[in-house]
C-alpha cells in the first residue's frame, strides 16, 4: 500500500510561535505524519517565543522535536529551505494540505507572486496548483494595502487568510486558551476534528444566555 500522504506545516520568521508549536504537536500526537519545514529566522523567533533551541541540521530539528513531545519519530520530515529534491517540491508528492504558521508578509508576497525562492515558497506553490488546500496565519498588524492586495489575490486562488485573532466567548482562563483557540480553526479548515477549544453555541460558562 503507498505510504499515507503527510500534511505540511512551514513556520517562518514572524512572531507567534506557539500558535505553530501548538499545532504541531496535536498533529502528530493524533498521529498525523507532517512534513516541517522551518526558516532561519523562524528558528531565532522560536528561542524568543518559547524558549526552545532548535538544532541547526534537519536530522538534529526531528529528534529534538521528536523526543519533545514524546511521538514516534517516523512520524515527523523536516527539511530544508534549498532541499528541492524533498516531495513537496513536486505536485506528483503534494501534501494533503499545508499551513503557513506563522506566516510572514514577506512570504505571503512570494507566494502570490509565484516566485518558488526557496522550498517553502515552492510548496505552497504546489498545493495551489494542484488543488490542495492551503492555510496562511499572517501576524502582522495593520496590514498595508499591499498586504491586503497580496491576500485578495491569493483568497481568490482559494487560499485560506487565517490572520490569528483568538476570540474571547469561550471562557478564557489563560493565553493557552487564546492559542487552542486560533490552532482549533486552523485544524477545522484542514479537516481534523478536534475538541481543543469550547464551540459556539457549547454549554460552558462563557457564551451569553
Amino acid at each position: 500500500m503507498p505510504e499515507e500522504t503527510p500534511f505540511a506545516l512551514a513556520l517562518t520568521g514572524a512572531s507567534g510561535m506557539p500558535y505553530a508549536l501548538r499545532l504541531l504537536e496535536v498533529l502528530l500526537k493524533g498521529g498525523q505524519r507532517v512534513d516541517l519545514m522551518v526558516s532561519a529566522p523562524a528558528q531565532i523567533v522560536i528561542g524568543m517565543e518559547t524558549g526552545l533551541t532548535l538544532p541547526g541540521r534537519c536530522t538534529g530539528i526531528r529528534r529534538y522535536l521528536a523526543e519533545h513531545y514524546a511521538v514516534d519519530e517516523a512520524l515527523l520530515r523536516v527539511f530544508g529551505r534549498e532541499e528541492w529534491t524533498a516531495p513537496l517540491a513536486s505536485g506528483s508528492s503534494a501534501p494533503k494540505a499545508m499551513v503557513v504558521c506563522p506566516c510572514t508578509t514577506g512570504t505571503l508576497a512570494s507566494i502570490a507572486a509565484g516566485t518558488s525562492n526557496n522550498l517553502i515558497e515552492r510548496a505552497a506553490d504546489v498545493v495551489i496548483k494542484e488543488g490542495r488546500k492551503l492555510v496562511l496565519v499572517p501576524r502582522e498588524m495593520p496590514f498595508s494595502a499591499i498586504h491586503l492586495e497580496n491576500m485578495l489575490k491569493l483568497a481568490r486562488l482559494g487560499v485560506v487568510i487565517m490572520p490569528p485573532s483568538p476570540g474571547f466567548y469561550q471562557g478564557v482562563t489563560g493565553v493557552d486558551d487564546l492559542v487552542d483557540f486560533v490552532v482549533a480553526r486552523i485544524l477545522d479548515q484542514i479537516g481534523i476534528e478536534n475538541d481543543l477549544s469550547p464551540r459556539w453555541g457549547g454549554d460552558h460558562p462563557g457564551l451569553p444566555e
